[in-house]
């Protein structure tokens, strides 16, 4: 069987790792490139000793030339793959971005959330948003994805798969989301994130600011008038997980029957989307190294609370970029992801 060969630019964080080991374990991609400017030249079993069936490989430069015929990952800060993605572009090459760079389709929007200015914004009209569920034919023929964020993806998917419902939304939406180190910023060494200010301590932080807001906002509503989203993010003291809780209020009440239906034809066809009988059975320690997104909900009068939980650096990133991968060239779409 020829395997399809995958570069990985970013290699050496947090998301780059979760990614390097999926693909290590997948019959059909071959890993043949790894980079890091903090970490170049060392072999990468020296620097991920914990990881099995690594290739025999050596990280190298960003700038490094990629092997001809690679698909690229890049698992890069915003700033990098907004200079590397159309590079990889412009040689053919298909592209999977795992940073926000390429996500927002209003370029005000975008410069606000990352403050920063967008020089390549001609790009946008060949990108695919990179949630399955949502774009599943698009992923089929794109060669050019971009993958949502973690929280984005707790908060867009149960709202976008509650269907016909949400033209009955009454905005604003409030997402109250926890997340461990790895999902909220701890891919860098600030102190904030260091294991003394986490341990035993919990706190909210970018209230009202964060970039993912504006990405719930656009992917969550999609087929429908986008409806405002109050987002506030919160640090927990764990390593991976999220846990979102998502308030919806409508003009009326609401039939539960309804709201289960729809989201029981959205389990029963989406391989890693599950519903539980309560939100209370929603925690964050069952979707922990899988690629599942679970969710339960309830309903009090008008308000419809929804719990969803996923892994942040799996189903928030590096899972769903494999997802995307599978896609992207052919492969079941669960491959290497339904026994990780």
């Amino acid at each position: 069987m020829k395997q399809t060969k995958i570069a990985i630019i970013g290699a050496g964080g947090l998301t780059g790792k979760e990614l390097t080991k999926l693909i290590a374990h997948h019959p059909g991609f071959e890993l043949v490139h790894v980079t890091s400017n903090q970490v170049d030249g060392k072999h990468i079993r020296e620097v991920f000793p914990d990881l099995s069936h690594l290739p025999d490989l050596k990280f190298q430069k960003h700038d490094a030339p990629v092997p001809k015929d690679a698909g690229v990952v890049l698992a890069t800060p915003n700033e990098v793959s907004l200079d590397k993605a159309p590079q990889f572009l412009k040689e053919g090459r298909k592209v999977i971005d795992l940073s926000g760079t390429f996500r927002l389709h209003n370029q005000t929007k975008f410069e606000k959330a990352y403050q920063f200015p967008h020089t390549e914004f001609g790009l946008m009209d060949q990108v695919v948003f990179g949630l399955p569920e949502l774009f599943r034919e698009k992923l089929k023929n794109a060669n050019f994805v971009s993958n949502p964020g973690c929280y984005a993806t707790s908060a867009i998917l149960p709202i976008a798969l509650l269907g016909n419902l949400r033209k009955d939304i009454q905005g604003p939406v409030i997402v109250d989301a926890k997340s461990g180190v790895s999902g909220a910023g701890g891919r860098t060494e600030e102190i904030k994130f260091a294991y003394t200010n986490v341990y035993e301590n919990f706190r909210a932080y970018k209230i009202l600011t964060h970039q993912h807001e504006p990405e719930m906002e656009e992917y969550g509503f999609i087929g429908t008038e986008e409806k405002e989203i109050l987002f506030t993010p919160h640090l927990l003291p764990i390593y991976r997980g999220i846990l979102a809780t998502i308030y919806i209020s409508f003009p009326k009440g609401m039939d539960p029957k309804q709201v289960e239906e729809n989201f029981q034809v959205a389990a029963a066809k989406e391989p890693f989307v599950r519903l539980y009988q309560t939100p209370e059975e929603v925690e964050i320690r069952k979707v922990q190294n899988t690629n599942f997104l679970d969710l339960g909900f309830r309903i009090k009068g008008n308000t419809l609370v929804i719990v969803s939980a996923l892994d942040n650096l799996v189903k928030g990133a590096a899972g769903q970029a494999l997802q995307n991968l599978n896609l992207m060239y052919g492969y079941p779409e669960t491959e290497g992801l339904v026994t990780l």
